[in-house]
């Protein structure tokens, strides 16, 4: 029975939520439910699934010191708004690090597979030539990133979106394939790493400033390296935006590869991103 006096979770909680229902330590069986308000061209945004993947593995490890340092996933096929059933495997827990896998499922079909390491943190050299770039500071006015552009899906509205690097989309430009933008959650949401797995596939893609018309360009797979340890303070500002720039440099018979960082406001890397996907054509009619 839920807790009454527990606080209301927020959107993006509450829509990435995951509830153990059987298995053992080492193989776990998380329910969970695909909203309809994520939706992005034909299905749920992959960074949103992303994101629920994210939280069963982290329930598995169940350990704070462990945070998790990689995840790929690749999307099988996008589901219809609904329950799914999500699947993980301890592959091996070291003494040190921490290697899973993860398949949500309906009635038994593939919609994604993941593989995850998570780790306790290592001493070494602090380093980093990742130097955000040098652009204007985030407006304080929050905006919802679906007012951006008429066709911008439907999981926008949960999105703040300050654009500050590349061409607009579908213009036709000649630039190189370049977006940045200042990126938070609408709903004020502090930055941990469930949030960045969604920020990691929720810019507008780098290639759009090369179209001249709308297209719908699906995730085939998405690697997301988290370079910082969550919460960054004790007590973390949920206004707090990210700065997050995009870039694709070859696409070739409809694939397209994404590269993406993500910086705090200080210049702190928190992620780097790798995505393949899929440039389909314009709708008919």
């Amino acid at each position: 029975m839920a807790d009454p006096d527990a606080p209301a979770l927020g959107v993006f909680d509450r829509d990435t939520a995951v509830r153990s229902v059987g298995g053992s330590p080492s193989e776990m069986v998380f329910a969970a439910e695909v909203s309809p308000d994520w939706r992005a061209g034909r299905g749920p945004h992959g960074g949103y699934l992303a994101a629920m993947l994210l939280r069963a593995l982290t329930e598995t490890v169940a350990d704070p010191v462990r945070a998790p340092r990689s995840l790929t996933i690749h999307y099988a096929r996008a589901p219809e708004p609904g329950p799914v059933m999500i699947r993980t495997v301890t592959e091996r827990a070291g003494r040190s690090l921490t290697t899973l896998s993860a398949r949500m499922e309906r009635d038994g079909s593939p919609i994604a597979l993941a593989l995850a390491a998570f780790s306790v943190p290592w001493s070494a050299p602090e380093i980093s030539d990742l130097l955000a770039p040098d652009v204007a500071p985030a407006d304080p006015v929050r905006r919802s990133g679906e007012l951006l552009h008429p066709s911008a899906p439907h999981f926008t509205r949960h999105l703040v979106l300050q654009p500050r690097i590349g061409a607009a989309p579908f213009s036709g430009s000649t630039q190189p394939m370049d977006f940045g933008a200042w990126v938070g959650l609408a709903q004020p949401r502090a930055i941990d790493a469930m949030s960045l797995a969604f920020f990691s596939d929720a810019l507008l893609p780098a290639l759009f400033s090369r179209l001249t018309e709308p297209s719908v360009v699906p995730t085939v797979d998405l690697t997301v390296h988290f370079r910082a340890s969550m919460p960054r303070s004790p007590e973390p500002d949920p206004e707090e935006l990210c700065l997050a720039r995009m870039s694709t440099r070859v696409v070739h018979d409809g694939f397209f590869e994404e590269d993406g960082v993500i910086w705090a406001a200080d210049g702190t890397v928190l992620a780097q991103s790798r995505q393949l996907g899929i440039v389909l054509p314009p709708p008919s009619g």
